[in-house]
């Protein structure tokens, strides 16, 4: 029996600043295959190319992954300003209704990063354009030096609350995670319950209340070293069981591919 399909959003790059092209990072192909034990498949996210019925339909759940570009602050009902930096407005408008269907389908999908600020903000949340320019803020941006393994390394603790999806899921209340993000969650919307946060009170991992698949989404990048590190393959693994669960249950009912 094949593997269930992961749809990988990728995003849009210029090779020699000429060539455009849609990219995912290796490390979450590596994550998805490796970890969650499914078949990854790189989504061209633009709507010129593919539409949310598409990709419900072919795959069985969705990485959200991190990207350099924002969400546009007109999606959470701000005007756009310097700080708000780069943006993908075409991955937008792939992302946000995808996150919005596969919730209420209870199809799964993980938000990375930019994904995590794409399930906030489709929940009603609005985000800070630069966390380290609040008081009392660390940076929680890559550093712009060093190796690979220097920038992916693990940087502050998140706690997690007593008792919730992530507590439990991981067996700890607190944990080490990597930090390679510029913008962060400012007003959680109503559904978007936050579970865990850094110690300088930034969001770090969310699920949407009443959901009825798996909606879990993480502030860092749990991709990186994902088959080792403690946290990412608790977190992959979960993830891996939800869409073949998802995958299963659609082939026993056929009506939930047209659903």
């Amino acid at each position: 029996m094949r593997r269930p399909v992961v749809g990988i959003i990728g995003n849009q790059h210029l090779i020699n600043d000429t060539y455009e092209v849609h990219a995912g990072g290796s490390m979450n192909s590596d994550a998805v295959a490796n970890v969650s034990d499914c078949l990854p498949l790189l989504i061209p996210a633009d709507p010129r190319f593919v539409s949310v019925e598409e990709l419900l339909e072919v795959c069985d759940g969705f990485l959200l992954t991190g990207g350099r570009p924002n969400v546009h602050p007109e999606e959470y009902g701000e005007a756009p300003t310097p700080a708000h930096g780069d943006f993908d407005r075409c991955r937008d408008a792939i992302t946000l209704p995808l996150v919005r269907k596969c919730t209420e389908r209870g199809q799964p999908f993980f938000g990375v990063c930019r994904g995590f600020q794409e399930v906030a903000v489709a929940f009603g949340s609005t985000l800070h354009p630069e966390i380290r320019d609040l008081p009392g803020r660390d940076n929680h941006r890559m550093p712009p030096d060093g190796t690979l393994e220097e920038k992916f390394a693990l940087r502050h603790t998140v706690t997690f609350s007593a008792g919730g999806v992530f507590h439990r899921l991981l067996g700890a209340r607190e944990v080490m995670t990597n930090t390679l993000h510029g913008q962060g969650i400012c007003h959680p919307g109503e559904r978007v319950v936050v579970e865990g946060y850094a110690p300088d009170g930034t969001p770090e991992a969310l699920h949407i209340s009443d959901a009825p698949g798996f909606t879990l989404s993480v502030q860092w990048h749990p991709e990186w070293n994902a088959a080792n590190d403690p946290v990412s393959r608790p977190l992959f693994t979960a993830f891996g069981d939800a869409v073949r669960a998802w995958a299963e249950e659609r082939r026993a009912t056929p009506m939930l591919r047209s659903a």
